[in-house]
């Protein structure tokens, strides 16, 4: 018996050593101890996209330093390729036949059109919005109609909603919004494109045949990402700035219900809710929850009724998640840990020229900005 125990008491200080290790203490106060594997990924990468086939992955880096995009094998967790972005912003869609990545430019006002061959990706196209920065656009959300040949984008600068002709690259439709647009995505008959109004704190239906604004449902504070089900009945929205996800019913376009994703029932704002994503049987879902570096898991089988199943750990500032069978990607906007930077910005030191947000551009060691040190982490 007594041998027995300390077997037991051996194996449960291993297992309590092993854990100690992968915590990792923040400055903020926080501990991280992020459950699964990890790839490295870019600085911020803010959103993930997977192919309609699930073989292809792609994630947006859109942080303060060196810009990207990332080609990424779902199955091996490996990434093919990766390519510098002079400037990004969230979105990122593959084409129906994944021969095409497209990602929104960010403050250079256009979507860049990427070819994929041999799992590489080569910058073959530009489709122009309008001048670059600082004439004010700044695309964000994007949602393709295959069969068409139409996409949609939405902007957080000058509220707008273009649709484009991908054939000729012409843009056929400028709709006026009333506030910053987040994202968009097509109803299951194409019919409808639902747009997340960031700073309208609603979704709006546009009729894509017609043209117009026909309808706004009221959600929680800005909404950012959206997702529908398969059948395309109800939808999803992250709310980030009260902690929620708003339940709607499309068909209705009424909120059923809205889940509070939060760690505690009366917790304040500050969870920062903004990714989604169903399970393979659409019974559950996860929400990537930034400022408490987790995921909430809840039980959606029956919209109106949904649960709390509780939460999975994460690294630091979680801003997107996939589920590809039965795995979950990830993206951890901060990575694993944080860093110091000796040779940041230094208004006291008389020979530096500091600029607001930069360090000193004739410096010979790279200048160390705080905000481009920390590199993004995904967690599967």
């Amino acid at each position: 018996m007594k041998r027995i125990f300390l077997l037991l008491l051996f194996f449960t200080t291993v297992v309590s050593v092993s854990h100690a290790q992968k915590k990792v203490l923040l400055p903020n106060g926080w501990s991280l101890s992020p459950a699964g594997r990890s790839l490295l990924l870019g600085d911020l990468p803010l959103n993930i996209a997977v192919s309609k086939s699930k073989k292809l992955m792609a994630v947006t880096n859109n942080g303060q330093s060196t810009q990207s995009i990332q080609l990424i094998n779902p199955v091996t967790e490996k990434e093919m390729d990766r390519v510098i972005v002079p400037k990004s912003w969230y979105g990122l869609k593959f084409s129906a036949d994944e021969k095409f990545l497209y990602a929104s430019g960010g403050n250079d006002n256009w979507i860049l059109k990427y070819a994929i061959i041999n799992n590489k990706l080569q910058l073959k196209d530009s489709i122009k919005l309008g001048a670059k920065w600082p004439n004010k656009i700044s695309p964000a959300g994007i949602e393709i109609d295959d069969a068409k040949q139409v996409m949609y984008v939405v902007t957080k600068d000058n509220f707008m909603l273009y649709v484009i002709n991908l054939t000729n690259k012409q843009i056929i439709h400028e709709q006026q919004l009333s506030a910053e647009a987040y994202s968009c995505v097509l109803s299951a008959t194409k019919k409808e494109l639902f747009i997340s109004l960031w700073g309208g704190d609603k979704v709006l239906v546009f009729d894509v045949d017609a043209k117009t604004i026909t309808g706004e449902v009221a959600v929680g504070d800005n909404p950012n990402e959206l997702l529908l089900n398969k059948k395309g009945t109800i939808l999803f929205v992250a709310n980030a700035n009260d902690n929620s996800v708003s339940v709607i019913d499309t068909k209705q376009k009424k909120v059923l219900e809205v889940l509070n994703a939060a760690l505690y029932p009366d917790a304040p704002q500050g969870s920062a809710s903004n990714g989604l994503a169903l399970s393979e049987d659409e019974k559950t879902l996860y929400i990537a929850n930034a400022d408490n570096n987790c995921l909430a898991v809840f039980d959606v089988s029956k919209p109106g009724f949904s649960t709390s199943k509780g939460f999975i750990p994460t690294g630091w500032y979680p801003t997107n998640v996939k589920v590809i069978g039965k795995k979950i990607f990830v993206s951890n906007g901060k990575g694993f840990e944080s860093f110091a930077n000796p040779y940041g910005p230094n208004p006291v030191r008389r020979r530096e020229e500091v600029i607001y947000q930069k360090g000193d551009p004739n410096k010979k060691q790279e200048v160390q900005y705080i905000g481009g040190l920390m590199k993004g982490q995904m967690s599967h």
